[in-house]
């Protein structure tokens, strides 16, 4: 068993995004080498509610898959398809937009008004670009805990972790996607694939993720062949950790705990050329999908 080294830790960089929605974006819109398959993470939490009720108004996706997964509130959405539905707490939407759909999202808060969820694009390869939109409307009771004899608490939302499948099924880039909390002063170790990207998201409570080559207690970024910086000795509320290859991490929990989104998914190594919520392989293909949302055509 080898732990993963830690690659990078970064803070999300608060945002606005929609019709004037305040999050914060933990990475997105950038050099995708580090996530791939993955393009990007907002978490959009938020306790004021002039600050999200505007929404995400209609837009289009072609080329990737969204993954919405409520936390508290509701997030309401309709499409040109017709499929209309609303998101609670725990709930999660697997959207593959494929060759296109035009899509809203409106954020409502719970009756103290808050507002908290995340939302993760993941790519499609070229194969799968052009494929026809597809929903996966998961409710909270469909998702599986699992409890461990220390008290680590489990979702597992897309794939197998523990003995339990996630829900979710028939994702291109066969992604692992888990809701983890570690209680207070507890150490866990955890089982990653070898080969595929991950990341952790705190985003509650603090805890340090062990690097390899260092005691635990400290994290470092690998600066070059023989150089070790200093980043810090917790991760805290929305950070990301980017781990290297490796088929297991560890983290300790602070003393409040630490909950954390762990995800993985298999890099598809192919360009990527961005419009926003059009993702496709080259700026040809991005142009004829911009032709083809101003002519009428975007939806097939």
């Amino acid at each position: 068993m080898s732990i993963r080294p830690v690659k990078k830790i970064s803070q999300a960089a608060p945002t606005m995004e929609g019709a004037g929605v305040k999050l914060h974006r933990a990475f997105g819109f950038g050099d995708t080498d580090l996530t791939d398959p993955f393009l990007l993470l907002d978490d959009f939490r938020n306790d004021h509610p002039q600050d999200y009720l505007k929404g995400f108004p209609w837009h289009p996706h072609r080329g990737i898959e969204t993954i919405t997964y409520v936390l508290s509130g509701t997030v309401d959405h309709a499409d040109s398809l017709g499929n209309q539905g609303s998101l609670g707490a725990g709930d999660v939407q697997w959207m593959t937009a494929g060759s296109g759909i035009l899509h809203q999202e409106m954020p409502q808060g719970d009756p103290l008004g808050r507002m908290h969820g995340f939302q993760l694009w993941a790519n499609l390869p070229s194969s799968l670009k052009m494929t026809a939109p597809r929903y996966q409307d998961i409710a909270a009771k469909e998702i599986p805990e699992v409890i461990d004899d220390d008290g680590t608490t489990v979702r597992v939302i897309c794939g197998d972790f523990w003995g339990r499948t996630g829900p979710v099924d028939g994702i291109a880039a066969e992604p692992r996607y888990l809701d983890i909390f570690v209680p207070p002063g507890r150490r866990k170790t955890l089982a990653v694939e070898t080969y595929r990207h991950a990341f952790a998201y705190v985003f509650e409570g603090s805890g340090t993720f062990r690097d390899a080559s260092a005691p635990f207690g400290v994290l470092t970024e690998k600066g070059g062949p023989e150089d070790e910086i200093l980043i810090r000795e917790q991760t805290g509320n929305r950070s990301l950790v980017l781990f290297d290859t490796g088929d297991e991490i560890t983290v300790q929990a602070g003393d409040d705990g630490i909950r954390f989104l762990l995800v993985s998914g298999k890099p598809i190594e192919e360009p990527v050329a961005w419009y926003g919520p059009i993702v496709m392989n080259t700026q040809a293909e991005l142009r004829q999908a911009i032709a083809d949302l101003n002519g009428g055509t975007f939806i097939r």
